[in-house]
Formats: structure tokens, C-alpha cells, sequence
């Protein structure tokens, strides 16, 4: 859609969603491009409920060849070789998506997605990435807090039966209806590496113990310097070791990062399909919301655990000081 107004076409098939958030939200979406890098499998159930949301443009960034374990989890990729031979993940990716609305355009960028320059980023409305290292989480991230235009950032991981997501949107404004009225919010939100850096000692105590634990595996791929999933539960030791110095330094107990829920991150380097329809979807309402600017947004991690069934969301951010 290039216009202000909704064609004819896009009212008559976006009509059940503009009964739900209005005219207006669904024109800002038609005009909204978004970035996404690294199609696992939690990032294409994210891609294809924008999609089918009817955003303007969605952009892949994947070089990687399929794999077995991109089988298992991605069902944007067919099982029949001759379909995805000689393509990249995002080639293969943006050929099916493209089935699902053909009024969003679809296309795919190779490159380091880490060497784009912050240029790149401001033709984004919002940017989703996993698949990524702690170094390059940072670095995307402050690239699109440099643009003088709001770029919503999230980050999104997997691992077995459990995921998160991360959100940051700046200073953001929208609004929420309250009774009869609507009235207009306002939130902070802090950049990932300004998040990550908050003491553990000055979070509240009930804070999720993924949240710890996803801290220390991210830490400890860094320090060994692997590609995130790239664990084992031979790893164990090391992870055990990283883990008491880590709450040593922070003053917090071991007990608050379980030995079975570091295990079952370690070995757990494939994604479950029913859990990422749940963060995918998750991540997707989220996505929309920011573009909307119309409800809620998450503030500022959500985590799942599909052990017990549970998503939580929890604000990580540095205490504001007592006045």
C-alpha cells in the first residue's frame, strides 16, 4: 500500500482485524517494514502471522544452508530437497511467506547482518533477530537506537522447552482504553546492554529463574566464543563454574539458577515446535502493538517455560533512585 487510505482489496481482506484494532492501526501496519534475521523456527511463526497481518514488507536476512535440525522446527521450509537446494535459509523462507499474502513484499538481503551500517536499519519500522551472539545483540541493537527515528529492537531465543524475548522501544508513546476513555501512555525502556548490566542483587527476588539461567549460557557461549546452541551437556562443567563466579560477583545464591534447568538448556539446541507458536506468536502480537501504537507493550523480557506451562513478563531495568 502506498497511500494513506486502505484499497478496497486490503479493507475487504483485512476486514475481521480492523473489527478488532480499527482502520487506523491496520493502515499504519499496510505502511510498516520490518527486519528479520536467523529463520528458526520460533522466527518463522513470527513471520508469518506479521505477514498475514498485512505489514507492508518483511526483510530475511539468513545465508545459512537448511539443515536437519531447520527441518524439524521451520515449517516455511518443505520437506522436498529439490525446493531448497543451492538456497539460503531466507531464500527459502521468503518463497513461502510469500504464499501467505501476496500484498506484503518479501524479500531477502545477504550480507553480516553485524556489518550493515546504522543507515541500513533506519529503513526499518521494527527489527527481530536470533540466532545471535551476545557481542551482536549489543551492536544491533545500539545501532538502532542511533537513528533519530524510533526502530523497535527484539531479540528472540529458543532453546528446547523453554524461550524469551526482548523488547526495546525507546521512549515510546501510545495509547490504551481505559473505561469509556482513551488516554496516552508513555515508557522508557532501557537498550539490551544497559538491561543485562543490572546488577542481579538489585532485582527483585520472584524474578524468573530463566532469566538467570539464559544470562549464564549466553555468557558462557560468548566466553568460548561458539554460535549460540552450540552447547552440550559436556558443557556442564564449565557452565557450573561460570555460574558460581557469576553469583559470587552479584551476591546472589546458586539456588536461583537450578542445576536441571541448565541442563535442559544445554541439551536442549533444537526447538519444540508447540513452543515456538507460543513465542512466535507472542513476539508477533508484540511487533504489532509497537506499530500500532495501541496497547500494552511488553516490558521489557518475556519468558516460557513449557515445563510448567508458564509465560512470564518481567522488567528488567536499573532501580530508579529514591527522590
Amino acid at each position: 500500500m502506498n497511500g494513506e487510505e486502505l484499497t478496497e482489496q486490503e479493507t475487504a481482506l483485512y476486514d475481521r482485524q480492523i473489527r478488532v484494532w480499527g482502520a487506523d492501526a491496520q493502515r499504519r501496519l499496510s505502511k510498516s517494514h520490518i527486519l528479520v534475521y536467523g529463520m528458526k523456527g520460533t522466527v518463522a511463526e513470527f513471520c508469518k502471522n506479521i505477514v498475514l497481518a498485512g505489514v507492508g514488507s518483511v526483510t530475511l536476512v539468513d545465508d545459512r544452508e537448511v539443515t536437519e535440525e531447520a527441518l524439524s522446527a521451520n515449517f516455511l521450509i518443505l520437506p522436498d530437497e529439490n525446493l531448497y537446494h543451492g538456497k539460503t535459509l531466507a531464500e527459502v523462507c521468503c518463497d513461502s511467506l510469500k504464499e501467505f499474502n501476496p500484498m506484503v513484499h518479501v524479500s531477502v538481503e545477504k550480507g553480516d547482518i553485524s556489518t550493515f551500517g546504522v543507515e541500513f536499519f533506519g529503513k526499518f519500522d521494527a527489527v527481530v533477530i536470533s540466532c545471535c551472539s551476545l557481542a551482536k545483540k549489543k551492536l544491533i541493537n545500539q545501532k538502532c537506537r542511533k537513528l533519530s527515528k524510533r526502530v523497535a529492537f527484539y531479540t528472540v531465543d529458543c532453546r528446547g522447552s523453554c524461550g524469551e524475548i526482548f523488547v526495546d522501544l525507546k521512549d515510546y508513546k501510545y495509547s490504551k482504553k481505559k473505561l469509556e476513555e482513551t488516554v496516552e501512555c508513555q515508557l522508557e525502556f532501557p537498550s539490551f546492554e544497559d538491561t543485562i548490566s543490572v546488577p542481579w542483587k538489585a532485582l527483585p527476588k520472584r524474578v524468573s529463574k530463566l532469566y538467570f539461567a539464559m544470562r549464564v549460557i549466553e555468557q558462557f557461549e560468548d566466553a568460548e566464543d561458539r554460535n549460540p546452541g552450540e552447547t552440550s551437556i559436556a558443557d556442564l562443567p564449565g557452565v557450573l563454574k561460570l555460574r558460581k563466579e557469576l553469583c559470587e560477583t552479584n551476591s546472589v545464591n546458586e539456588s536461583q539458577i537450578p542445576n536441571a534447568l541448565l541442563e535442559r538448556l544445554l541439551i536442549g539446541t533444537s526447538e519444540y515446535p508447540p513452543v515456538c507458536a507460543i513465542i512466535g506468536g507472542i513476539l508477533g502480537q508484540e511487533v504489532i502493538k509497537a506499530i500500532s501504537g495501541k496497547g500494552d507493550p511488553l516490558k521489557n523480557f518475556f519468558f516460557f517455560d513449557a515445563m510448567d506451562g508458564k509465560g512470564l513478563i518481567e522488567d528488567i531495568s536499573e532501580p530508579k533512585p529514591v527522590s
